[in-house]
């Protein structure tokens, strides 16, 4: 399915059927030639925008998947560079494929919600993974970056605009969470991915409460809508000095 290297219909069924942790052990040797990896033209964009505001020493990929935010962090990170996922087979598969310029790579195994480091990262990036987050968790989330920040050190990650109710893609969008909700209401163990959930200005809020200061800087690589604002943007939370 997706390509000829992806998975099959039957993959992703089995993937579905399991816990997140489970579902993506089991996704990660294709995870690469699925839609759910971030586009190449997306981790440009954003290293480009973290390059300008920066410089850093020390990134952190928050749920780091196959390690496609690694690469972005050893272009704008003069140190070191460490990838976080709670997945053995994603971090697996990171190991063997990324080669992050001359930094210092780490692979670390560890849940977004408990991380195991205190104010040890100038820089935290993440990429497509706060759809694994229920709004509820989200000040336990961000409360953790801010402890792994150092004083004035940098969260972000790109914000693609939501489509609006005329377009197909929010009607997929909304039908795909709602086929999420009723599996996650009939089946367990849960897997939690909702497409929906994640809504900019709460999330702002969220951020805030959490300690963080919060910008937003449009990524111009990918233009605005017909009224104006930017298609992608990208948040940049800075904890204070």
């Amino acid at each position: 399915m997706f390509s000829p290297e992806g998975p099959s219909l039957r993959e992703l069924a089995v993937q579905a059927l399991s816990s997140v942790e489970r579902g993506y052990d089991l996704l990660a040797p294709k995870f690469d030639h699925t839609p759910f990896r971030t586009p190449e033209s997306v981790l440009a964009a954003v290293a480009t925008a973290l390059d300008r505001i920066g410089p850093y020493d020390d990134g952190l990929d928050l749920c780091c998947g196959t390690g496609a935010g690694a690469d972005v962090l050893a272009e704008v990170c003069r140190r070191s560079v460490t990838g976080v996922d709670f997945s053995a087979g994603m971090l697996d598969v990171a190991r063997r494929q990324v080669g992050a310029g001359g930094a210092r790579v780490a692979w670390v195994r560890a849940d977004a919600r408990a991380l195991p480091f205190t104010s040890a990262f100038d820089l935290v990036v993440s990429f497509g993974a706060f759809g694994h987050f229920l709004p509820h968790e989200l000040p336990g989330l961000f409360a953790q970056v801010h402890s792994v920040l150092r004083p004035g050190g940098t969260f972000a990650f790109p914000v693609v605009a939501p489509p609006r109710a005329t377009s197909p893609a929010y009607w997929m969008l909304l039908g795909f969470d709602a086929v999420m909700r009723v599996r996650n209401a009939v089946w367990r163990p849960p897997f939690v991915m909702y497409y929906r959930a994640f809504r900019l200005g709460e999330v702002r809020a969220e951020l805030e409460r959490a300690g963080l200061r919060v910008e937003l800087a449009a990524l111009p690589e990918f233009g605005r809508r017909a009224d104006g604002s930017p298609r992608v943007r990208m948040v940049v939370a800075r904890r204070p000095d």
